[in-house]
């Protein structure tokens, strides 16, 4: 049994998961004033459930029981302004009433309908929306259950494609097409491909043995220039490096992968403008294909609804998740274009089916989420609003180029990266172990507001649905804690 943590009441028998004697679970009612009901949720949180990419030995519980509008209200009725969108997914805030209903509407009707060898009447519909919000000739829509899943899919689907193609035309060579080229700093998902497309230390020392090696490109960072590069050069630096690699690897290249315009992940590293454009045109060049992780940036994060038109890009494959349901449940999408779908087209017999498929892909439930959320944007006239809540998250944050220990605000939309560093001159960072980023997050949260790091970039990134006064309580917020961590490190503090 694992030590009880400080604050768990000595009389009070941990929650377990284990069954009782007649096949029964143990009920959690036994505590029934709130303060007691408070701390067993509290420990169940710390001992029994593992969080992702968190520290247990040192995690302090959080436990959120309800929320409204864009509020998160933990299990001691202490409301947090949701200023990443409960990571980066919640798009119309919390508790809508359309997508409640939406959901409850489905319920009433069927809750699963496998996609393998059958359809779901709202699953097509969703399919057929999404075909004609997403750019060009984006058709074909294939289902799954989170961003990393939509990227396995989309890496899957450009080597059986090249496959496909090798045949029907009579060209061999166009079957050796099996490596991609990938960012430097890339962040694409945890599972084993999109682990393997990523340039994250960690996953690449621990899990290196099973992991596949892409072809690996620069990090076209925008606040950290090469050496000898100015601001006016950048986009020319990057463009013809990476047109260079895929020149002289398009043998053997499936695809280019990349996050549109921002690399989220990595820490809202800003790319060019244009570089995007550059290398759809390389691909187009050299026969390689194009796939575009739009799982953090698509639904009106860069305030259109996809990075990629921007650019006025169309991939080859565009990869969504987070935002596809307003944040309510898992669901991801693969959408390729029409050349890419007829590919598989043949007699059965011929075996060129996608060879790919999970058990909820298309979950009714999620594409009814799906597809009332996606009407949200028209009866919330975010499109008409966005604009001026750009601006004034934009406004906000202005002052903290004054502040010492701020080396860069970097904004696409409502995308938002405070880069802290000790030198500013010379954008030196913090030592990591000094876990500043940490530090003005635990601030901002003793003020309200409920924000996440990146190692030492502290991220914004609130659902579209946040409102003009709790944007200024955001900026505000952050503001105040960046300058009492900054007063810290003052000489003398």
């Amino acid at each position: 049994m694992p030590d009880m943590p400080p604050d768990m009441p000595p009389d009070m028998p941990p929650i377990s998961t284990h069954e009782s004697p007649n096949g029964s679970f143990p009920s959690a009612s036994a505590a029934t004033d709130a303060e007691s009901q408070s701390a067993r949720l509290v420990h169940a949180d710390r001992v029994h459930h593992w969080h992702g990419f968190t520290q247990m030995a040192d995690y302090e519980s959080l436990v959120i029981e309800r929320a409204e509008g864009n509020w998160l209200i933990d299990s001691a009725s202490r409301r947090l302004l949701d200023g990443v969108s409960s990571l980066w997914c919640n798009v119309h805030g919390h508790h809508r009433p359309e997508i409640d209903r939406a959901i409850i509407e489905q319920l009433g009707r069927v809750a699963h309908v496998t996609s393998i060898g059958m359809g779901c009447d709202t699953t097509a519909c969703l399919a057929e929306r999404l075909a004609g919000l997403t750019p060009g000739d984006l058709d074909h829509v294939f289902f799954s259950s989170d961003g990393s899943s939509a990227v396995e899919a989309a890496i899957k689907m450009a080597i059986q494609y090249w496959h496909s193609v090798a045949r029907q035309s009579g060209r061999p060579e166009l079957a050796t097409k099996t490596r991609y080229l990938a960012f430097g700093s890339a962040y694409h998902g945890d599972t084993t491909g999109a682990v393997s497309l990523g340039d994250i230390t960690h996953f690449h020392r621990l899990f290196r043995p099973i992991l596949f090696e892409p072809l690996r490109g620069p990090c076209p960072d925008s606040y950290r220039l090469p050496a000898g590069v100015e601001p006016a050069d950048l986009l020319e630096h990057h463009a013809q490096q990476y047109e260079s690699l895929i020149s002289r690897h398009a043998g053997e290249l499936a695809a280019v992968v990349l996050e549109p315009l921002i690399q989220a992940a990595a820490g809202m590293i800003l790319h060019p403008p244009g570089l995007l454009a550059r290398i759809r045109q390389a691909c187009d060049r050299h026969e390689v294909l194009l796939i575009a992780d739009e799982v953090a940036t698509g639904f009106g994060r860069t305030g259109r609804l996809f990075a990629c038109q921007h650019e006025g890009v169309v991939p080859d494959i565009l990869c969504l998740g987070k935002g596809l349901t307003g944040g309510y449940l898992p669901m991801a999408a693969t959408v390729a274009r029409r050349h890419l779908f007829d590919a598989f087209l043949s007699p059965r017999a011929d075996n060129r089916q996608f060879f790919h498929g999970h058990t909820f892909g298309g979950n009714p439930l999620a594409a009814a989420a799906a597809l009332a959320s996606i009407e949200l944007f028209e009866t919330d006239r975010v499109w008409e609003c966005l604009p001026g809540k750009i601006q004034r998250l934009a406004a906000g944050l202005r002052p903290l180029g004054d502040v010492p220990i701020v080396g860069d605000v970097r904004q696409l939309g409502m995308m938002v990266g405070i880069e802290l560093v000790a030198d500013k001159s010379t954008r030196e960072p913090f030592p990591s172990e000094w876990e500043i980023g940490n530090r003005v997050c635990e601030l901002a949260m003793q003020d309200g507001v409920w924000i996440r790091p990146l190692g030492d970039v502290v991220v914004l990134m609130p659902p579209l649905s946040i409102t003009l006064k709790e944007l200024d309580l955001l900026t505000r917020s952050v503001r105040t804690a960046i300058d009492r961590v900054a007063a810290s490190l003052a000489p003398g503090a």
